[in-house]
């Protein structure tokens, strides 16, 4: 049996480079793949393997003095959903595109464990805010009830969205959610950089840990995730709409044209009707053989 784990720390890391040579090795010798995102400012990461390796991983891992209590986050998966092992050095963990050393984790938001973060939204009133911190195609998926959807296709573009926004923020008790918890750490900090909410939280672990906790709770539909899964699905809603006919469907894919590759929503219908691709102007470009074309996957039914 296999699983997958996702973790983050921020953490001093001197020599990241150091890191990365120890963690590809690690991996190498345990059979995982995955992608780990390393920089002086921590280290954020998912890999899949067998249930053995992962637990050894874990354990090595928690012995490094560096990474003693980082919170790993098991779910049901295998090696087979990434298509290799990335271990890579970024500037940044999470690409928030703001300087490491000004708007950190050190600096973010308090930490509501999901027994918690459901009271606050239980008892959500005109003086809460819930942010979703995540793009508008995983948010689209799966949500939470009466959230704040930031519409940005990428998370760097939040600082934006937040700096238009204040007002929506002033004097607010904020609640911001990420998928595990690794975005929200620093997007909080910017947050509260801005002097204006009441009080900023963040969901510790995530959404992760609070469907673990409440399946059936406030966060309707499929959590997003970046393996082979593309969505874990978290209960019974169909929250998103197949981007060509509107109909409720929640299946992710990406559009046979390779050099597009553009990750949507479209129904089994409207997939046929286009071919596997994302737009009319995809469509023609397939039809015509004028691009590159992409093995079509096996749909969900």
């Amino acid at each position: 049996m296999g699983k997958i784990t996702i973790y983050y720390k921020y953490v001093e890391i001197e020599n990241p480079q150091q890191i990365c040579t120890w963690q590809k090795k690690l991996c190498k010798q345990l059979n995982l793949k995955g992608r780990i995102l390393i920089a002086h400012e921590g280290i954020n990461g998912t890999v899949g393997g067998l249930d053995h390796n992962i637990e050894k991983y874990k354990e090595l891992m928690l012995a490094h003095p560096l990474f003693a209590g980082i919170d790993f986050k098991d779910s049901e998966g295998d090696v087979d959903h990434f298509p290799r092992l990335r271990v890579v050095v970024r500037p940044e963990i999470v690409n928030l595109g703001l300087d490491t050393q000004k708007i950190n984790a050190r600096n973010g938001g308090i930490h509501l464990t999901p027994e918690q973060a459901h009271e606050f939204l239980k008892n959500k009133s005109d003086d809460t805010v819930i942010l979703d911190t995540r793009n508008k195609f995983e948010w689209k998926i799966g949500q939470f009830k009466d959230a704040l959807n930031a519409p940005i296709d990428y998370f760097r573009e939040l600082p934006a969205f937040i700096d238009e926004n204040l007002d929506t923020f002033k004097d607010k008790k904020v609640l911001m959610a990420c998928t595990a918890g690794a975005r929200c750490e620093r997007a909080s900090a910017y947050l509260k950089s801005k002097n204006v909410a009441a009080e900023v939280y963040q969901i510790q672990g995530g959404i992760h840990r609070y469907v673990e906790q409440f399946p059936d709770g406030f966060f309707r539909g499929k959590n997003y995730v970046f393996d082979g899964r593309i969505t874990v699905k978290v209960n019974e809603d169909i929250v998103g709409r197949c981007d060509v006919c509107n109909a409720p469907y929640d299946e992710p894919t990406n559009c046979i044209n390779a050099e597009c590759n553009k990750q949507f929503l479209a129904c089994l219908a409207c997939l046929e009707k286009r071919h596997n691709t994302c737009s009319e102007t995809c469509s023609e470009l397939v039809r015509l053989k004028k691009v590159n074309i992409r093995k079509i996957p096996a749909k969900k039914q």
